[in-house]
């Protein structure tokens, strides 16, 4: 006989009436927050509820890479100390996050590119992130499959080769982080919907669901392309924020030809291949603003011939699978982080567009430390919510936008 095997993060609980915090959304955001806030402030006492399961928006849907090759000063930091986690988080959950630092090649596609290339690299290793410029020439060493020829569309002019990027498995991650929580007390309630966050003087005093009433002072709502909508049917506060389906998808498997991560702007199309062998690839989001999940031939076809380009050996190779996910994008692409402004004991983590994956382990870290000392640390301070107000967008891709919370 069989015996009936638990989650590795342990039996199902019963909802308590109370706790001392409350995280809303089950995704990595979330179960990284809870975690460290168990594991470095010895705050336990903590429900994550989740209308659905673990890992069931943008954390298992995305397509695994990691890196820290941003433009600007203020996000780089933050997404090299996660980088740096990832070997780190696989010795203390005692999981294999399968991390693979294979490196990130961003083709460029033009002189002018080129030297916008020079700005992202020197901003890099201003903060210590390796990163290097490479003409065609090298780039092809490093990626044999590349077609670095002047007849495509778009010919290669050089990369920027980041070491230290590479692939961490994104369901491992939910897992491991899962099972770290748990072991430290906190409490996982999946099929639990959170229908509203009760509210008296300022305060944060309760969280509503469909499993009953919980009395808590602390509430973070984190939770990918559904945060903006909770944040503003929850608490009123209207965000910046346009949610935008984002589309991958994976080849049937093949030897192994990509040693890196490859991506290119023009062709708006990245590539990895998997432990599988499937090249797994992704593309920019869909242009118009939904709440689906559905993919479309028009997708399928640019990445067929996008690939087919730069990577020619793909020719005539079946793609085996499509999916899409939620991406709540900024203005700026870049996060909203901040707590108490609104209302006391309330915060959120949101606005991540696609790079949400990549940051989840140190902005975890760093939510914890704010929910945990009620004072925002410094890496947090810039992606407050008032740089629309105050028309201080950050330089990752900034759009003229005029913000205010009563518009």
């Amino acid at each position: 006989m069989f015996s009936k095997q638990k989650p590795l993060w342990g039996k199902k609980k019963k909802l308590k009436s109370s706790y001392d915090v409350v995280l809303i959304g089950g995704g990595l955001h979330n179960l990284a927050t809870a975690y460290y806030l168990a594991k470095n402030h010895g705050v336990t006492d903590i429900a994550i509820i989740e209308k659905n399961f673990i890992g069931f928006g943008g954390a298992g849907r995305n397509t695994a890479i990691v890196r820290a090759n941003q433009r600007t000063q203020h996000n780089v930091p933050l997404y090299k100390e996660a980088l740096d986690l990832w070997p780190v988080l696989t010795k203390e959950l005692d999981y294999n996050l399968m991390f693979n630092n294979c490196g990130n090649l961003n083709l460029m596609h033009s002189e002018a590119a080129m030297k916008a290339a020079r700005t992202t690299i020197s901003t890099a290793q201003f903060h210590g992130v390796e990163s290097h410029l490479i003409d065609a020439k090298e780039a092809k060493e490093l990626v044999p499959a590349l077609n670095i020829s002047d007849d495509i569309t778009f010919p290669i002019h050089g990369a920027m080769f980041h070491p230290p990027g590479g692939i961490v498995r994104h369901d491992a991650v939910v897992w491991g982080l899962a099972k770290g929580a748990a072991e430290k007390g906190v409490e996982i309630h999946q099929q639990t919907e959170a229908l509203a966050v009760g509210t008296k003087n300022g305060k944060v005093t309760s969280v509503t669901t469909s499993e009953g009433v919980i009395n808590t002072k602390q509430v973070l709502i984190s939770a990918g392309g559904y945060s903006a909508g909770l944040i503003n049917g929850m608490l009123g506060i209207k965000l910046p924020i346009s949610v935008l389906t984002i589309q991958a998808m994976v080849t049937q498997p093949l030897k192994p030809l990509l040693n890196h991560v490859v991506s290119s702007g023009a062709y708006h199309c990245y590539a990895n291949q998997t432990l599988k062998g499937e090249i797994a690839t992704g593309a920019h989001m869909d242009p118009w603003p939904n709440y689906t999940n559905l993919s479309t031939a028009h997708f399928i076809k640019h990445q067929a011939e996008a690939l087919c380009e730069f990577l020619p050996c793909l020719k005539g190779v079946r793609f085996m699978r499509i999916w899409g996910g939620l991406a709540d994008m900024t203005p700026d692409m870049a996060p909203i982080l901040e707590g108490n402004n609104h209302f006391d004991g309330f915060f959120m983590n949101c606005g991540w567009g696609y790079f949400g994956f990549k940051s989840c382990s140190s902005a975890g870290k760093y939510m914890a430390e704010y929910m945990a000392t009620n004072h925002c640390p410094d890496m947090l301070k810039p992606f407050a919510l008032k740089r629309y107000e105050e028309h201080k967008l950050m330089g990752e891709t900034a759009a003229l936008v005029s913000y205010s919370p009563d518009n």
